[in-house]
């Protein structure tokens, strides 16, 4: 059996948290704008209030709860970004000082990619998700239209850039 501890317990999660949240932002606010003026019991007694009104209303609370979780998710998901980034760029930084310019963008690109999919693995979605973008893609009737007119396009695009890089 699942045992609960203090920080699962409905009392904490549905009334303690969330009107803590509320009362430190909203007393942050009141002391860093003064509107009350700068008494701080004031400031703490209209932020009990405000956090106490919040915490009895049911959808706000969960619009909060579901931000908060977003909030989460994204900051863990921009460190394993940065943190990859930092293994590629070593400790003294990128040094690609004689590399190609688009070096930089591709390691980028890597990183980005790498952590979708790491995000998509983490999640579960990928295996519906990319059968259903496969499916999408490359087994309609439109496809195979498609994807020669968009390698048509990419050739015409390559050769442009080619010859008007070499008449400057």
């Amino acid at each position: 059996m699942v045992e609960e501890t203090i920080l699962q317990h409905w009392i904490f999660t549905k009334f303690a948290l969330p009107f803590l949240l509320i009362f430190f932002i909203v007393f942050g606010i009141l002391e860093k704008t003064k509107i009350f003026g700068s008494g701080k019991q004031l400031n703490a007694l209209i932020s009990f209030v405000i956090g106490a009104i919040f915490v009895v209303a049911v959808s706000p609370k969960l619009v909060v709860s579901n931000l908060i979780l977003f909030l989460t998710v994204a900051l863990v998901v921009m460190f394993v970004a940065l943190l990859l980034w930092g293994f590629l760029a070593g400790e003294e930084g990128l040094k690609f000082e004689k590399a190609p310019i688009g070096l930089k963008y591709f390691i980028g690109i890597v990183v980005v990619i790498s952590v979708l999919v790491g995000l998509l693995w983490a999640t579960g979605v990928e295996k519906t998700f990319l059968g259903n973008i496969f499916d999408f893609f490359f087994n309609q009737p439109w496809s195979s239209t498609f994807w020669i007119n968009a390698l048509f396009i990419a050739v015409i695009i390559i050769a442009l850039v080619l010859v008007l890089k070499k008449s400057k």
